[in-house]
C-alpha cells in the first residue's frame, strides 16, 4: 500500500474545490498551493455530468464564476476563458447572462488545466477518511483511503464532493438496470437502444425531472413517458430580484448571525427559489411541445399530478408502480420498463462526512463561519466542508453564487490556522488577514 503526504487534500474537483484551488494559487503564500492535492473520482472534470445536455443552461449569471466576485482581475474568470477559446464576441452577442451548461463545464475544465501550482489527480475514488493522532492522542491530521488501496495523509482536509443522490425507499430494491437517478442520466441512457419503444416513468416535479422529461424526446424518441409528481402541477422558480439579493455573498454573515428561528424562516420562504421548481423558459418550452403533441393527436407523453408512488416491484420484465391518487384515494398500477428519478439529493450530510464524524467521535456536525468543522478538542489539523452548509450559511451554499468568496474565506482561515499552529507546545499568533497577490494591467497573476 502506497501512502502520499501533502499539507492540504481537497476531495472533489467540482466548482467549489476548483474555486479554492484558484484562491490558493492567487494567495501564493509559503508554498501551500504547491503542497496541495485535489482529487476527483471522475476521469474528467465536468459539471453536472449526469445532465450535461447540449441545451441545458446554468441558472446563475456568468459573473458568479469561480473568482470574479472575489477578484474580478483574476486570469481565471469566465470571460477570460471565453477570450482564450475565441468565443467572447459570440457570447456577448447572445445577450444572455446565463451560459449553457456545457460552457460552464468547459470553463471548469479549462481552469483545472490552467492551474500552475496546485496538483489535480483524476480517477481517485475516495473510500473513507479517518483522523490521525499522535502517541498522546492529539489530532494531527487525516488519512484518506482511495479505492485502489493507496492512502493520502494531510494536515488540512477540504471535502467538496457534494451530497449523496436521494433514491426513495420504494425504488431502492428495484433492479439497478431499471432505475436511473438524474446524476446518471446521460451516461446510462446513452447505452439504451434509441429505436426501442421504452415505457418510461419520470418521478419528481423539479428541474432535474423536467430536463429528463424533455430529454427523452431526443434520447428515446419512440418512448411512452408518464411524469408522476405529488404536486398539483409544475411551478416556476421564484427568481425576482428582491429574493435574489439573499444569494449575495454579503448575505452570508446576516444569515449566520440570525437566530435559529430566523434561519428556518428564511430557508422555508426561499425554498422555491432553488427547489421544487422549474426554470420558466423550460416550462414554456415543455408546455408548447405538449400542446403541439395534442394538436397532432400524439399521446406519448403525459403528466400525472397529485399522485403518490406507494409501492414498486418487478413482474417479469416490467416495473410495476403502485399509484395513489391524492384527489380520490384511488389506487392504480403503472407498468413501465424504466424509471427516471428526479428526486434530488439527501438532505443530511454526505456519507463521507458522516463517516468521518463518527471516526472523530463528534456528537454533531457543525462548521464555524469559515466553514471549518467544529472539533471538540484542540487540534493542529483542520477540516472544511463545502456546499453542505445551508443550515448555517444560507440557501446559496450549494450553488455557484458564493464560490469565489467562500474559497477566499477558507483559504484565509487555513493560512491563519497554519500561522498559529502549535510549535514546541506554544501557539504562534495567528496571521493577519491576507489579500490576493497584485495583478498586472492585463489581469495576469505574477509568476
Amino acid at each position: 500500500m502506497t501512502n502520499h503526504e501533502v499539507e492540504l487534500l481537497a476531495v472533489g474537483a467540482g466548482p467549489a474545490n476548483l474555486a479554492l484551488a484558484v484562491a490558493l494559487e492567487e494567495l501564493g503564500v509559503d508554498g501551500l498551493a504547491e503542497n496541495s492535492l485535489f482529487i476527483e473520482r471522475g476521469q474528467t472534470v465536468e459539471w453536472q455530468r449526469g445532465l450535461l445536455l447540449p441545451w441545458t443552461k446554468s441558472q446563475v449569471a456568468f459573473a458568479k464564476d469561480l473568482v470574479t466576485l472575489r477578484n474580478p482581475r483574476s486570469r481565471f474568470t469566465f470571460l477570460n476563458y471565453l477570450r482564450s477559446v475565441g468565443r467572447l464576441d459570440d457570447f456577448i452577442n447572445m445577450g444572455s447572462f446565463t451560459p449553457y451548461r456545457v460552457e460552464v463545464s468547459g470553463y471548469l475544465r479549462w481552469v483545472s488545466e490552467s492551474l500552475r501550482k496546485v496538483r489535480l489527480q483524476l480517477g481517485c475514488d475516495c473510500v473513507s477518511i479517518e483522523p490521525q493522532r499522535n502517541p498522546a492522542g492529539a489530532l494531527t491530521g487525516w488519512l484518506t483511503r482511495l479505492g485502489d488501496g493507496s492512502t493520502i495523509s494531510s494536515r488540512y482536509l477540504v471535502i467538496g464532493a457534494g451530497r449523496d443522490p436521494y433514491v426513495p425507499a420504494e425504488f431502492a430494491k428495484l433492479p439497478a438496470d431499471r432505475v436511473i437517478h438524474s446524476t446518471q442520466y446521460r451516461q446510462r441512457v446513452a447505452a439504451l437502444d434509441k429505436t426501442k419503444q421504452h415505457r418510461v416513468a419520470v418521478v419528481g416535479a423539479a428541474q432535474s425531472a423536467a430536463e429528463m422529461f424533455r430529454a427523452t424526446q431526443i434520447d428515446l424518441p419512440n418512448s411512452d413517458v408518464s411524469w408522476v409528481m405529488r404536486s398539483i402541477g409544475l411551478r416556476a422558480y421564484d427568481t425576482n430580484k428582491f429574493t435574489n439579493e439573499l444569494y449575495y455573498p454579503s448575505y452570508i454573515d446576516k444569515f449566520f448571525e440570525a437566530r435559529p428561528e430566523g434561519r428556518d424562516q428564511i430557508l422555508r420562504e426561499m425554498h422555491l427559489t432553488n427547489y421544487s421548481g422549474v426554470e420558466s423558459d423550460l416550462l414554456q418550452e415543455l408546455y408548447t411541445s405538449m400542446y403541439l403533441d395534442r394538436l397532432a393527436g400524439v399521446d406519448r407523453r403525459r403528466l400525472v399530478p397529485m399522485t403518490d408512488i406507494v409501492g414498486a416491484r418487478t413482474e417479469g420484465d416490467e416495473v410495476v408502480l403502485e399509484l395513489s391518487d391524492r384527489k380520490t384515494g384511488t389506487v392504480s398500477e403503472l407498468r413501465r420498463d424504466l424509471v427516471l428519478l428526479g428526486t434530488g439529493f439527501v438532505r443530511e450530510m454526505p456519507r463521507l462526512v458522516r463517516g468521518l464524524s463518527d471516526a472523530i467521535g463528534l456528537d454533531r456536525i457543525e462548521v464555524n463561519r469559515q466553514y471549518r468543522l467544529q472539533l471538540d478538542e484542540p487540534s493542529d489539523a483542520a477540516c472544511y466542508l463545502q456546499g453542505v452548509n445551508e443550515a448555517t450559511h444560507g440557501i446559496a451554499d450549494s450553488l455557484l453564487s458564493v464560490l469565489g468568496n467562500r474559497a477566499g474565506d477558507i483559504a484565509q482561515d487555513i493560512l491563519a490556522h497554519r500561522a498559529g499552529r502549535r510549535t514546541n507546545g506554544v501557539h504562534r499568533p495567528a496571521a493577519e488577514r491576507l489579500t490576493a497577490v497584485p495583478v498586472s494591467a492585463d489581469g495576469a497573476v505574477p509568476a
